[in-house]
């Protein structure tokens, strides 16, 4: 990492996203893949001026599909790291607000 800035790629807005957002107080980020729980608490806080709980990482498999008679498998969507973070109740953050 060569600055907080690069472990945030973008945020992750689905109905499932908004519905975390608005009633558990979560927001999903896609991150970077050497990035480490403190890394991006610390970038959330900084960049978004909030309190941070909880950060939960996941990796995301790449999907796969198997084509014609080769039945070869062929690679459709890389897989990435998407990072989970609970706020405090009082803060939210206003990039998500009215999707």
């Amino acid at each position: 990492m060569s600055t907080i800035y690069d472990v945030l790629r973008r945020p992750l807005i689905t109905e499932k996203t908004n519905y975390q957002a608005g009633k558990l107080h979560q927001y999903v980020f896609e991150v970077a893949d050497d990035a480490t729980r403190t890394l991006v608490k610390d970038a959330v806080e900084k960049i978004f001026n909030v309190t941070v709980l909880r950060v939960n990482l996941i990796n995301v498999p790449a999907k796969q599909s198997r084509r014609g008679r080769s039945r070869r498998v062929v690679v459709t969507r890389e897989g990435y790291k998407k990072a989970i973070v609970t706020l405090a109740p009082e803060d939210s953050i206003p990039l998500f607000e009215g999707v």
